[in-house]
């Protein structure tokens, strides 16, 4: 077997006996320029990860060599083997939110498996929860929270639709008119409201927002090390965000071996993000 990696970042695509292997597809691509792709996670034991992510929630593990990707619908969860710096609060991305079909059972299996459920103090004081679940009237659904191994703070929102759990939303904290408006500019996400919150959405994810009592820290380094969104013709997208003032950490670069292109840059408020094109193709 001859192993390529994406810049050992993105450790999602493989050469297989010659042929270009790609781990899983994007159900949302097509559907606009723009979709969401994977969230990135540094984690000290692959293991530990694996348990949370497939054995206890149902992800789909896939494995070449000693690379794992874990696959939920239109969300990829790549595990790099790597310390953390700290867990997701006190980023820019203060958590992910999966939607599920009950969160009742749902949190019933994450607490039998011996995971925390910390709705009580994710949540504010007047808030009523009931043995880890939260009836959140201006969404219409309950939610709960549990902290998964290296401090990845994970949402469950209850969907009739979600069936099996699927990506819901990437939370993020800071400047909220700032980033709304940012991220609404930069990806051409529709802007609007998830119940009180600030919000904007892209085909397969909801981009909310929230305030930060204390300025945020970037991503790069920490349990969620990056998010990750697939582009349509990303040269021009690329082109366009150089000409808008953003300087890339790992500028447009073509894989043609592997049928992909990508990207690295950090949004203004410190979340470091990958640009791909080419993993809907698979």
């Amino acid at each position: 077997m001859t192993k390529i990696t994406i810049l050992s970042l993105m450790a999602s695509v493989f050469v297989l006996g010659g042929a270009p292997v790609v781990l899983a597809q994007l159900t949302a691509a097509g559907q606009g320029p723009v979709v969401y792709g994977h969230h990135h996670l540094n984690v000290t034991s692959i293991d530990e990860h694996k348990k949370f992510w497939v054995d206890t929630l149902g992800g789909e593990v896939i494995t070449v060599g000693p690379l794992e990707v874990v696959r939920f619908p239109n969300v990829l969860v790549f595990l790099r083997e790597q310390a953390p710096g700290g867990g997701t609060k006190g980023t820019t991305v203060n958590h992910i939110g999966f939607a599920v079909p009950s969160t009742r059972a749902t949190v019933d299996t994450v607490r039998a498996a011996g995971y925390p459920i910390v709705t009580r103090a994710e949540l504010p004081a007047a808030l009523q929860v009931e043995d880890g679940l939260a009836y959140i009237a201006d969404q219409d659904t309950y939610i709960a929270y549990t902290m998964a191994p290296d401090d990845v703070k994970v949402e469950f929102v209850q969907s009739a639709t979600a069936d099996p759990m699927a990506l819901h939303h990437i939370h993020f904290a800071g400047p909220v008119d700032e980033m709304k408006a940012w991220y609404v500019e930069t990806f051409d996400a529709a802007p609007g409201k998830r119940g009180s919150f600030e919000a904007a959405d892209l085909p397969g994810v909801n981009l909310t927002y929230s305030p930060s009592d204390e300025a945020p820290g970037g991503t790069a380094g920490r349990s969620l090390d990056h998010i990750g969104f697939e582009v349509q013709d990303l040269q021009a997208f690329c082109q366009k965000l150089e000409a808008a003032g953003v300087t890339f950490d790992r500028p447009y670069t073509e894989l043609p071996a592997l049928g992909l292109s990508i990207a690295f840059f950090t949004d203004p408020f410190g979340t470091y993000i990958e640009l791909t094109e080419g993993l809907d193709e698979f």
